[in-house]
């Protein structure tokens, strides 16, 4: 059994019906498990993927974001292990995605054992260079600050912001989202994984929120119905209306979602109450 925290003094517990891979990596604890949800992932306890769930997850980080974009050529990612964005970004028309993690055991596990995102010679050859899909395994805070390429797509999926010390609470930071919006073409999008949108877990979303509104002219708000995670998406100009132009180019998209249609960006696109009185 695996015990999720979800906020103080509620936990969810997983039955596991068989453990995969049960290790510690430089960075986390990593379980790969059988779970009702088919072959699941967690990082620290924290339930990452799920093979029941995790395309409705993907697909509400990434959709929006190729939508809002105003080109899709260059994405990098940074974080989301299992590689499933790198391949939606690829079948969305990128001729280059550089997927930047810091935990290489990490990802080879996801690829070596998970039923999604890359598989082992798909991995391969991404670390090779051979194809769209370009894997390093480094410090995406460094990536980040030293690279010289630019963006249409920034995408951080990373654990959710820790309220006590953690290394990857900085990739959240007011700081770090100035960094990648520097890195972003004319009409480029930066997405971040925001945090959850109920509100016994919405601190980080309100953190995001607020500096997403500090940092970024244009921010658009998508919070998955049919999940748990809400994302944020932020353009350094000016779009009257983003919820309008996702929906007006969904037609149009190269990769064509599972799981979002035009009522869903429309529903999805209002911030919780107390997300949108935290600016007040």
């Amino acid at each position: 059994m695996i015990k999720e925290p979800l906020g103080a003094g509620l936990n969810r517990l997983w039955d596991v019906e068989g453990v995969v891979v049960d290790t510690q990596t430089k960075f986390q604890h990593l379980v790969i498990a059988r779970t009702a949800q088919g072959l699941s992932l967690f990082c620290d306890d924290d339930r990452q993927s799920t093979e029941f769930s995790q395309l409705t997850y993907h697909e509400a980080l990434m959709v929006p974001a190729l939508l809002l974009a105003d080109r899709v050529d260059r994405v990098l990612v940074i974080g989301s292990s299992e590689g499933v964005v790198c391949q939606m970004a690829v079948a969305a028309g990128a001729s280059v995605v550089d997927h930047i993690d810091i935990d290489e055991e990490a990802v080879k596990l996801c690829a070596e054992h998970l039923p999604y995102g890359y598989t082992l010679d798909e991995l391969a050859a991404a670390e090779q260079g051979d194809g769209a899909v370009r894997v390093r395994y480094t410090d995406g805070w460094e990536h980040i600050r030293t690279t010289s390429e630019r963006y249409d797509i920034v995408l951080v999926d990373l654990p959710d912001e820790r309220e006590e010390e953690a290394q990857h609470n900085r990739l959240y930071g007011e700081e770090f989202l100035r960094m990648c919006k520097a890195l972003l073409t004319p009409g480029g999008v930066v997405v971040t994984q925001a945090g959850c949108q109920t509100m016994w877990r919405n601190s980080t979303l309100i953190r995001s929120w607020q500096r997403f509104n500090d940092v970024f002219d244009t921010v658009a708000y998508y919070g998955s119905d049919e999940h748990e995670w809400a994302y944020l998406f932020g353009r350094a100009d000016e779009v009257a209306d983003p919820t309008g132009l996702m929906v007006e180019r969904l037609a149009t998209c190269g990769y064509r979602p599972e799981t979002i249609d035009d009522l869903a960006l429309l529903g999805n696109s209002i911030p919780p109450y107390l997300v949108r009185r935290s600016l007040a």
